[in-house]
Formats: C-alpha cells, structure tokens, sequence
C-alpha cells in the first residue's frame, strides 16, 4: 500500500500526483452529493420570494431535504440501508441541537411549523449530510481502517465525545479528549483507493481535513442563514476556530457507525444471509471487496 505523501517521489511523480490528485477531488465531490445539495437549498431558500407563497424558509428547507434524500435513494445512489443509518445520524444531531439551542449555543430565530424545541427539523439533515458523506466515501474509495484500537475503547471514547457536546464541556475537556482520541488512534490507519491504486493516510490527519471542509461549509452556512451563532446576531461573522476541532471530533462517531455498518454487512455477505445492495454505477473500476 503506498502513503499518500509518497505519490510524488520519483520520475514523472508530478504528473502521477496530479491525475490522483483529480481522480480524488471529482470522487469527493461526488460524495459530498448531499451536503452540496443542502447547501444549494440553503442558496435557494434565499433567492425564492417563499413570503409570497405562505411558506416558511425552515419548512422549505425540510421539504427539500426530504426530496433530494428520496431521489437519492429512488436512483440508488444511496442504499435503503443507508438511508436508515442516515436516520440515526440525524437523531444524534437534532438532540445536540435542541441542547445546544437551549442553551443559547446558538439560535433558529425565523418562525416554522416543523419547529420542535426550537430546532427546526431541517437541522438533522445537516449532520445527515456528514454521514452520507462518510458512507458514499467508504463505497466509492474503499475505505478500510487497520491498527484500530479495541472496539470498546472506541465506544467508549465516541461516548465520551457526545457527552461532553450534550454537557458543554469546557475547552480543557474538549482538549483531554483530542488527546484521548489521538493517543488511542495512533496507530490508526484509513486506505482507500484513488484512480485504481492504494494509498493510505492516519486517521487522525483524515479526520482533521474532513473537519477544515466542514467548518469552511458552517461559515458558508451560517452565511446563508442556516442558522444564527451568538456572535453573528449583529451581522454575519466567520465562525470560530475552535469549531475545526470540534467538527474533528463530531466525525468520529461517523466513521465508528458506518465502520460497523460496512462490517456487519461484509460478515453477512459472507455468510450467504445477503449480498451487499452497492449497484455497479457505485464502483471504482475495482472489484468490491467487503
């Protein structure tokens, strides 16, 4: 397997890097399908005159989210069983969310009808949109975790990690877990595959780079009025910093549930229970190996 750092290191590496390199940023956006699709909604939740038709922005929000993720399992981009897993992401972030607002973390201040405990219900397809990243990323890149850490100190670790959001946790806290989370992962590695070949890159840095396009996504989205920080009721800010680490840490029950997910499914296949439900258009040129 070779690192990605090592793309580059010999004759005509430059050109090697590049191909990857633009191999890798069309199968990301393909991935990001979702999360762009909810972020073009935000856009047009903007742009449409929705005062003039009685509709409120939130409702829209809700309507088109649950439109774009039935096409997407309608033309099988997306499983039902991923559709099911994306269900539980979108429970864990409603329930941080309504915390979270509660606690005046931040606000939905516009008025809807699906609006429950000030959240609108728009808002766990945001977290939704993470998971189906994740999930389209394990399929199209073939993703695989080695020197993983025993699965209960995984449990327990990404328990720890919710905990601390639903108990708002200071910094030193949120710092003593990073810590935690990198010490147990150390020795964690994610391949995946870009243009036909195997590469592979620590967890830890993988999780980091998700988590800076997932915070530049927030400042885009507080941007377009998703919702409303604090710090940004007087006018639109950039979002603090400090949400990089903390969107770092939000991933990783992501990759722990559709880990589990893949596996359970592999181990099944295996055992003749059910083949693995991935349609051809998913694949990358390879053949699939659960």
């Amino acid at each position: 397997m070779t690192p990605w750092g090592g793309v580059g290191g010999h004759a005509g590496g430059m050109a090697r890097f590049l191909r990857l390199l633009a191999h890798f940023t069309a199968v990301q956006a393909l991935c990001c399908t979702f999360a762009l699709s909810v972020v073009g909604l935000l856009a047009l939740s903007r742009a449409l005159p929705l005062e003039n038709w009685g509709l409120a922005r939130y409702d829209f929000l809700l309507l088109g989210c649950l439109l774009v993720q039935g096409a997407l399992v309608w033309t099988r981009f997306e499983t039902p069983r991923e559709a099911l897993a994306l269900l539980l992401f979108h429970a864990l972030g409603f329930g941080l969310e309504a915390h979270r607002v509660a606690l005046g973390a931040w606000a939905y201040p516009e008025e809807a009808v699906g609006k429950v405990l000030g959240v609108p219900l728009y808002a766990g397809f945001m977290y939704a949109s993470v998971g189906s990243y994740v999930a389209q990323a394990w399929q199209r890149c073939e993703l695989r975790l080695s020197g993983e850490p025993p699965l209960t100190w995984q449990v327990g670790l990404v328990g720890a990690t919710y905990a601390h959001f639903l108990l708002s946790a200071g910094l030193e806290v949120r710092l003593g877990l990073t810590a935690a989370l990198l010490l147990a992962h150390r020795r964690t590695r994610v391949g995946f595959t870009v243009g036909g070949e195997r590469l592979a890159m620590s967890l830890p840095l993988s999780l980091t780079l998700i988590a800076a396009f997932v915070y530049l996504a927030e400042n885009v989205a507080t941007g377009l009025g998703a919702w409303v920080y604090p710090h940004q009721a007087g006018g639109w800010r950039p979002v603090h910093p400090s949400k990089w680490l903390a969107w770092a840490l939000m991933l990783t029950p992501a990759v722990l549930i559709v880990a589990r997910m893949r596996a359970g499914e592999g181990r099944a296949a295996k055992a003749g229970r059910y083949p693995i439900p991935h349609p051809p258009a998913r694949r990358s040129g390879r053949s699939e190996t659960p």
